[in-house]
């Protein structure tokens, strides 16, 4: 008897620790710490490969594809070196290493606000909001940047991802923080759902559940997630046609953005992740397949087959990217990147110490020569959307005739590069303080451009008589200034006429020049359904 319960209870010692074992297993994901480093190294080559493959590229395809030939040989990787798709990024670092990973994100807006490159887009906006002191996350809320749903964090979540392998869940916390500096909405989902890709290939190489797992990160009724199901869709109806896909797609989605309303020019997140998307599937894994219909489906050209790109760095590794990109790479690996303290060499290290550091941080162990991570269930935000019903109408011109009220005196200026607008005045600018100018219009929304030039002064806003608040169109940072940029907009109001009044303060801050007011023309919007909202592809009708 003594024997039997002898043997019983070493048998279920040996079921409990084998059990325990397995859940231990079950809970956690192991990596060397050299398999890792080299896909970490294969994500950030990827990603230098990928934009210079594109740069020549970049938003010469506007609503259509690119179809003349792409000239690009595996030195020219040495162009990465003053891509913002990398420096951006890497200023994100810099900010880590000087004030922790938490640091709060008012500082990582400082940081990049003061550095010495040229931004554009949401981000510039992000740069002119922290001098206006509007910090996050309203500087990347749509109240305050009508970039809010480009394509820029996008283009820099990758170092995000690349520290949080098999880490869905810590990558979106940080993304949540990043994010918000220059975007939001599906602007900020753009960034989510590509670390979440990068999360993912770290221990998956079908390209097919990398995606499915990476939309498990933003919310499901976004419209990035459904532009993304969208591309799942048309990739199994034209699975060996992405032209075919590329046009039923461009059909419903190309003409939503609000930034370049209006034009073929598009710089949305959603449409050019959905060309991240359309890479990666129908690109079957091989690199030049990939950044070629990357590319080739056009818009912000160099950004999407960087995206794509880097993806297979870290399925692949450096160490199982083409050798001759692998050469390429290293010869430049010690090259620092513009206005930062980083080159590749240095972000990899600095990405796999932050990587080992979070793994712990979130219940993993880092020894022996690998890396146990905590497995990680992806937890979407709520969601977000920055201009629901936001369709554009109309251009009011500043010249027009009709619609528009000039008192005081403006005087006009001409484009900076005559050749990049008609031969005519670009906009009428008043430094006189009482100045104003007015736009009478019919819509739901508003947006007010001019320049933001180093001689820029400050204005007031009134909306139907009512005083907005005060805009400065002072710029002069980064040796740049800018032509036809947002100064003030405003969305859902009533539907019905509205006046819209911009006045000269005759005041400016110290380091302007003038107290110039320039101003362009006004975007009219409406409130409707996008075309996306009841659009069907031709084998759903």
């Amino acid at each position: 008897m003594k024997k039997y319960f002898t043997f019983l209870f070493v048998s279920i010692f040996i079921i409990v620790v084998a059990s325990c074992s397995n859940q231990k297993s079950a809970d956690t994901r192991t990596i060397s710490t050299e398999t890792l480093k080299d896909k970490i190294a294969g994500g950030w080559a990827g990603k230098m490969i990928g934009v210079t493959y594109g740069a020549p590229t970049e938003f010469k395809a506007q609503g259509k594809t690119f179809d003349d030939s792409i000239k690009w040989k595996p030195s020219d990787v040495k162009g990465s070196i003053w891509q913002d798709d990398i420096y951006v990024q890497l200023t994100f670092f810099m900010t880590m290493d000087q004030y922790g990973i938490d640091a709060p994100a008012k500082k990582f807006q400082e940081l990049f606000a003061k550095a010495g490159y040229q931004l554009w887009h949401a981000n510039v906006q992000a740069r002119k909001n922290y001098y206006d002191s509007i910090f996050p996350p309203q500087s990347g809320h749509p109240d305050y940047n009508l970039h809010a749903d480009d394509i820029d964090f996008q283009i820099e979540a990758d170092y995000i991802g690349f520290m949080c392998p098999g880490m869905p869940a810590t990558a979106n916390q940080i993304a949540d923080k990043i994010g918000h500096i220059m975007n939001y909405g599906d602007g900020v989902y753009g960034g989510v759902f590509v670390a979440a890709l990068y999360s993912e290939a770290y221990f998956d190489n079908d390209i097919s559940k990398i995606i499915d797992k990476a939309l498990l990160s933003i919310p499901a009724e976004s419209d990035y997630a459904r532009i993304v199901n969208d591309v799942i869709l048309l990739h199994q109806h034209y699975p060996a046609d992405w032209r075919a896909a590329w046009a039923e797609l461009e059909a419903k989605w190309g003409k939503v953005q609000i930034c370049g309303a209006g034009t073929s020019f598009n710089i949305d997140a959603k449409l050019n992740g959905a060309f991240i998307v359309m890479g990666l599937l129908y690109g079957d894994g091989d690199p030049a397949k990939t950044m070629e219909i990357s590319t080739r489906c056009g818009q912000d050209s160099d950004c999407n087959p960087s995206n794509a790109m880097a993806v297979l760095g870290v399925i692949k590794g450096l160490s199982g990217l083409p050798v001759e990109y692998q050469n390429a790479v290293k010869a430049i690996g010690d090259s620092t990147f513009i206005n930062t303290s980083y080159s590749f060499n240095k972000a990899v290290d600095k990405t796999l110490d932050y990587a080992q550091k979070l793994a712990v941080q979130n219940g993993g162990e880092s020894a022996s020569g690998e890396l146990k991570i905590k497995v990680q269930q992806p937890q979407a935000f709520a969601l977000e959307v920055a201009f629901p019903k936001l369709v554009f109408d109309r251009k009011i011109s500043a010249f027009a005739t009709e619609g528009v009220q000039i008192k005081g005196h403006w005087s006009n200026v001409g484009p900076k590069d005559p050749t990049k607008l008609e031969a005519r005045s670009q906009a009428t600018f008043s430094g006189n303080a009482g100045d104003e100018i007015s736009f009478t219009l019919e819509g739901t929304g508003v947006s007010i451009s001019g320049n933001w030039f180093k001689d820029g002064g400050k204005a007031d806003v009134f909306v139907d008589g009512q005083f907005k608040r005060s805009i400065d169109c002072y710029f002069n940072y980064s040796n740049q200034q800018h032509e036809n940029m947002d100064l003030y907009h405003i969305t859902n109001l009533a539907q019905g006429k509205h006046t819209i009044k911009v006045v000269v303060k005759g005041e400016k801050r110290p380091e302007s020049a003038g107290t110039n007011v320039y101003i362009t023309e006004a975007l009219v919007f409406k409130t409707a359904d996008k075309i996306n909202e009841n659009y069907k592809f031709s084998f759903q009708k």
